[in-house]
């Protein structure tokens, strides 16, 4: 397509401040690895909080939202859980306050808090670095197809989609190696208020531009309902056959199994807490626990705007676009609507702001995932194992070569995916199956030690990297339970024939997290020595609190997708639930916050 220069440059205005970003602040992130990784710890939850939902306001998610809510509907509001979005709640009510307490560095720094020194210690934090370096590079090859694609339908010079994804990913490193968390922190707002202004302007344009009488001539019966039965009832056929292909692509056409997994697995992955990548960097680098826990609040009410992109898109691609869907039979990409739509409805200037809104997208979130795996490859390989004395300039520029190799070899990944949805649902339920177990046991069971977390997080890894070739035609989401088995077997297993954990070390990390779960042998223990200790008898309130947060931040997202698709029964009940929700949540979890922390 052809792009007037006004948005051209106001698209190399924006690369030019976010670079210059950087350099600004090269000389304050280079202090020492905590101000370079973590920010020195100083920035207000609520800048951490806008930071970590911009960096999942991604390009290559948006792009692949879009694809759900197209052929899926309302009923793509509940997708986004396969990842799953819930565990924010999680971590707001309870688990990202466990994790601040532990003042550390990295995911895999904490580790220590739990499994103190020892042999099988040592190996548990080996083995959360190569989960962390698997799922980052697994993460910059998923932002590799997305950026590659957009831009090439966007610019107008003659250049291959892997030869745009190399040109911006390799803008995005110079500004996060310069600035490090400072530098992604700062950017991370701009880009945030960018992409609030893009969605809500997109959104008001398909308000305008698309009435509920062309919304409903070109979606099949049921395209509008939230509700479904044991099968998804949505056929094509007559409007876009394309889009049952993907449906059965998706494996997903008996919709209450599907969605019986994807809760299945969500509740498991949030109660493992977050992964070694930039959402647990965002909640170390909070002020206090109790901030860590605002933190993750936020993120929730932060990704409201997005969905007004989302929907905007996808009604505008329905109504004006079907034909062109129809015509491309089977070769078509909807992968491909986001750019579509942008470049036919917005008028030169403002093409520009979106363009730049995008790549913020982008950027956001590749600048995050980078930082994030840096900090493991010097803190918890270079630092640890290679030069433990070094002075403080090394490790910074250790930091510099680390981020390189990141992305050269995430680039490298890149070039073997398939595409943005094969690579989303390997990432959200594949690797993450064998993440899962051993990071709930972690929590919840005392007699889990080093050696036990060790073996269960490589047997998991390991199962989810073979079995997408051992048996192609078993689905992501399938796979999980299979991969969770192998790994909790391991893990148990691996605990069971070693011995428990020091005990000095258990009752440091009950007493400072005070997590509940299977821990009375060493509360007793505890309580033996210091009686002041008491079990943490907060898990009936955390469940509760926790549904009534799932309730809330599902009708977040359906307040917009209710408003843009001309449902106003639904809008309303949407908006009485979300603020009805959001009162008892201030009554029962937010005034109920620890002070102390």
């Amino acid at each position: 397509m052809s792009i007037h220069p006004l948005d051209i440059t106001i698209v190399v205005l924006y690369l030019i401040a976010v670079v210059s970003i950087g350099l600004y602040l090269t000389t304050r992130a280079s202090q020492n690895l905590d101000t370079y990784f973590l920010a020195g710890r100083s920035v207000p939850w609520y800048i951490l909080g806008v930071s970590n939902s911009s960096s999942m306001f991604d390009i290559t998610g948006t792009m692949w939202l879009v694809l759900m809510f197209l052929v899926y509907g309302v009923k793509g509001a509940w997708i986004p859980w396969i990842w799953p979005t819930f565990n924010q709640i999680f971590l707001m009510v309870y688990l990202s306050i466990w994790i601040r307490r532990s003042n550390v560095l990295t995911g895999s720094e904490w580790i220590t808090t739990r499994f103190g020194d020892g042999q099988g210690a040592e190996l548990s934090r080996i083995s959360v670095l190569v989960f962390a370096m698997v799922s980052v590079i697994g993460f910059l090859a998923y932002a590799f197809q997305g950026i590659g694609k957009f831009a090439s339908v966007f610019f107008p010079f003659d250049l291959s989609p892997e030869l745009y994804a190399i040109t911006f990913m390799s803008i995005s490193t110079i500004y996060v190696v310069l600035g490090g968390m400072y530098s992604v922190v700062f950017t991370d707002l701009i880009q945030f208020t960018l992409l609030t202004i893009v969605s809500f302007v997109i959104g008001f344009i398909a308000f305008t531009r698309v009435t509920p009488e062309a919304l409903h001539a070109v979606i099949p019966n049921g395209w509008l309902d939230l509700a479904f039965g044991w099968e998804l009832d949505l056929d094509w056929s007559a409007l876009i056959p394309a889009a049952n292909d993907q449906i059965m692509a998706d494996s997903w056409n008996l919709f209450t199994i599907f969605f019986m997994m994807m809760i299945f697995k969500g509740i498991l992955i949030s109660l493992a807490g977050p992964t070694p990548g930039y959402d647990m960097q965002r909640i170390l680098a909070a002020k206090t626990p109790r901030e860590a826990g605002l933190m993750s609040a936020i993120v929730s009410v932060c990704q409201i705007p997005r969905w007004f992109m989302i929907v905007g898109i996808t009604t505008l691609a329905l109504v004006f676009f079907s034909n062109d869907l129809v015509a491309l039979g089977d070769g078509v990409d909807f992968e491909l609507v986001l750019p579509w739509v942008i470049s036919e409805f917005l008028p030169v200037g403002l093409v520009g702001f979106v363009l730049a809104g995008m790549l913020a997208a982008f950027m956001s979130t590749f600048d995050s995932t980078v930082n994030a795996g840096a900090a493991y490859l010097v803190n918890d390989l270079y630092k640890r194992y290679f030069n433990p004395d070094a002075p403080m300039d090394v490790y910074i520029k250790a930091s510099y070569i680390a981020s390189f190799l990141i992305v050269g070899v995430g680039i490298a990944f890149g070039f073997m995916s398939e595409s943005v949805n094969s690579v989303t649902q390997w990432i959200v339920s594949g690797l993450f199956g064998g993440y899962t177990a051993p990071n709930i046991l972690k929590w919840h069971w005392w007699r889990f030690n080093g050696f036990g977390y060790f073996w269960g997080m490589i047997a998991g890894v390991l199962a989810a990297l073979i079995m997408p070739m051992a048996f192609p035609e078993l689905s992501p989401l399938s796979a999980f339970p299979f991969i969770l088995i192998i790994s909790g077997i391991a893990g148990i297993g691996g605990s069971l024939v070693t011995a428990p954990d020091n005990e000095a070390t258990l009752q440091e990390f009950y007493k400072k997290v005070r997590p509940w779960g299977l821990w009375k042998p060493i509360l007793e223990k505890i309580q033996s020595n210091e009686g002041h200790i008491r079990k943490n008898d907060n898990f009936s309130r955390d469940m509760l609190n926790i549904f009534i947060g799932m309730v809330w931040q599902i009708n977040m997202v359906l307040v917009p997708i209710y408003l843009l698709v001309y449902e106003y029964t639904a809008f309303t009940v949407s908006l009485g639930l979300a603020i009805g929700t959001t009162l008892i949540l201030k009554k029962n979890w937010y005034d109920k916050l620890d002070p102390e922390f």
